[in-house]
């Protein structure tokens, strides 16, 4: 008999299901690689400023824009635009074909369609607020790995999961 318990999981449970998702990818050809942080930092006379990091993954095909922040006194200056295109030329130097990132629907998705990145994913309602959930992508056509123009588009804007 299965029982079902409403509680966490162990730490030694955890590790179970970790190994259980890494054997099922190996299985289909997707063998776990380890995911590493690339960043640029902006910096006012060695005052923090805003930030642009994230994660490349697997074949770092696709790069995940975690954070892209800027303090409010110095918003509205270029420089969240100067960090983003600081990292994307960054990361393409790494092999990245691809950048996605999430944002919220009271926050920047003008600012990153102003960038080249288009919408693959709204899920409208998702904050209290009412506002929604945007999830946006651009092709790094600049990156050594950069897809030609027969590629399907539709199917790259369905690849992103995080």
């Amino acid at each position: 008999m299965i029982d079902y318990v409403e509680r966490d999981l162990t730490e030694a449970e955890l590790a179970l299901v970790n190994a259980g998702f890494i054997a099922h990818a190996d299985e289909f050809g997707n063998p776990a690689t380890p995911s590493l942080r690339h960043g640029v930092v902006a910096l006012d006379a060695n005052r923090f400023v805003g930030c642009a990091t994230g994660l490349a993954h697997d074949s770092r095909r696709w790069f995940y824009l975690t954070d892209l922040y800027v303090e409010k006194p110095y918003r509205g200056r270029g420089i969240g635009s100067a960090l983003l295109s600081t990292l994307e030329r960054r990361v393409v130097a790494l092999g990245s074909e691809r950048i996605w990132t999430w944002t919220a629907g009271f926050e920047a998705p003008a600012f990153y369609k102003k960038q080249g990145y288009d919408v693959f994913c709204e899920m409208a309602g998702w904050y209290v607020s009412g506002h929604s959930r945007i999830g946006l992508w651009k092709t790094l056509a600049e990156g050594p790995n950069a897809p030609d123009d027969s590629d399907d588009v539709d199917a790259a804007r369905s690849a992103p999961s995080g």
